[in-house]
């Protein structure tokens, strides 16, 4: 099934609202998590793996295993809250990943969504603030450096400006034909509260004879389109391999500091008010 752009926004307005993991006519769930369970529990281990000792970007945080950073509401939502340790002029927060991989199928559309949203605090007091939700190519952990592991930034934000992010990473480091290390990126604003439904949909459905020029990935928020990449562009087979027709991992983390956002500043602040909550995360497939 052609998995077009009306056809989706379509289905998304009439069904966005309908509760956690939405069903969408013509497709399959692969897998869910609607984030069930108690106040202050952990995530299911069973479908998450909670990271720990992992720096990248030079980012400040420490990620942790508890509850005071990573926990479930006991509503229907798992909340990655960065806090502050004022003695020590510290931060710790969290980030999970998927046990399960994810490879798009020849033929097929495969979908990666997750309804998120923010805590309130206002945007100076976000500074340094980074929260994300992502892929990264499972040959990562099997030693292929990045960005040559493919990832793909289904959103970003960062110091509580409310524009989303949507990125992707490959080949050669620097340049290459994602022109590392900033990557192929667009973006959207986004209205600062509230929930939003971020997406990217892989298509192997819509290259005649199975071209890989001709397949691409698109970003969504709330159903709309902001950004697509196609194979063409990126020109490599390989490398295009990487992105669209390999296993990938699901990340749900937030970070303080770093590279891009820069560092934290005096008034920012932690805890639930620059929090990252998720609703649901879902992969379907046509």
């Amino acid at each position: 099934m052609r998995f077009d752009t009306i056809a989706f926004a379509s289905l998304f307005s009439t069904l966005a609202s309908a509760g956690a993991v939405p069903n969408y006519p013509g497709y399959k769930t692969l897998w869910s998590d609607n984030f069930a369970g108690s106040a202050g529990q952990m995530p299911n281990s069973n479908l998450w793996n909670t990271i720990t000792n992992l720096k990248t970007n030079n980012d400040l945080q420490e990620y942790t295993t508890s509850n005071a950073n990573l926990q479930l509401s006991g509503g229907g939502t798992v909340q990655i809250i960065p806090r502050l340790n004022r003695q020590t002029n510290t931060w710790t927060s969290a980030r999970i990943e998927t046990k399960a991989v994810f490879t798009p199928a020849p033929g097929k559309v495969t979908v990666f969504e997750g309804s998120i949203r923010f805590g309130d605090h206002p945007v100076h007091l976000k500074q340094g603030i980074w929260p994300a939700f992502w892929m990264l190519g499972k040959s990562i952990h099997q030693g292929t450096p990045w960005p040559q592991c493919g990832e793909l930034d289904i959103m970003e934000t960062i110091n509580g400006v409310p524009t989303a992010y949507g990125t992707v990473h490959c080949g050669s480091f620097p340049g290459g034909p994602c022109n590392e290390p900033i990557g192929r990126h667009g973006t959207m604003g986004i209205s600062p509260g509230g929930w939003h439904t971020y997406r990217i949909r892989v298509d192997r459905a819509r290259a005649a004879g199975g071209r890989w020029e001709e397949e691409e990935i698109v970003w969504e928020v709330d159903g709309r389109v902001y950004y697509t990449l196609r194979g063409q562009e990126v020109g490599d087979q390989g490398v295009w391999g990487t992105l669209a027709h390999s296993p990938m991992f699901l990340i749900l983390n937030v970070a303080v500091g770093g590279d891009w956002p820069g560092a934290p500043n005096a008034l920012t602040a932690d805890s639930y008010g620059s929090m990252m909550e998720v609703e649901y995360v879902a992969v379907y497939s046509s």
